[in-house]
């Protein structure tokens, strides 16, 4: 069974930081996408960054360029998403999710993505 299992996500003042996972089960980690995306209220579900094996760790949102990174432990079968310089506009769910395909191409549509996780909370305040 496919799972996705993201954690870290909390309440964080401005300036903060916060790592978020992303253990995934069900598949060959290595040979496949996985990708970050976020929701903030009333707005539409963003590509944040994505992972591969070939495509490397990217990111693809220019608000967050130089705060967040993304990196992979293939021993933990885990996606991270180290988010610094946190700001209230970064407040949202973020969901990781994998390509509907076995493939190791990053796009940054979320129609190419059919796995998705449960989502964590991120909420940047004072």
């Amino acid at each position: 069974q496919i799972q996705l299992v993201e954690s870290g996500g909390d309440l964080v003042q401005p300036g903060g930081s916060l790592r978020l996972s992303c253990a995934v089960s069900g598949f060959a980690f290595d040979y496949h996408t996985i990708a970050w995306f976020r929701q903030a209220p009333g707005l539409e579900r963003e590509g944040v960054a994505c992972s591969s094996t070939t495509d490397g760790n990217l990111i693809y949102l220019d608000s967050v360029k130089g705060r967040f990174t993304v990196s992979r432990d293939r021993a933990k079968k885990t996606i991270y998403l180290q988010m610094n310089s946190l700001k209230p506009e970064d407040t949202g769910v973020y969901y990781c999710a994998r390509r509907s395909v076995m493939t190791r191409q990053c796009v940054r549509s979320r129609d190419h993505y059919g796995y998705w996780g449960q989502g964590t909370q991120v909420t940047v305040s004072s």
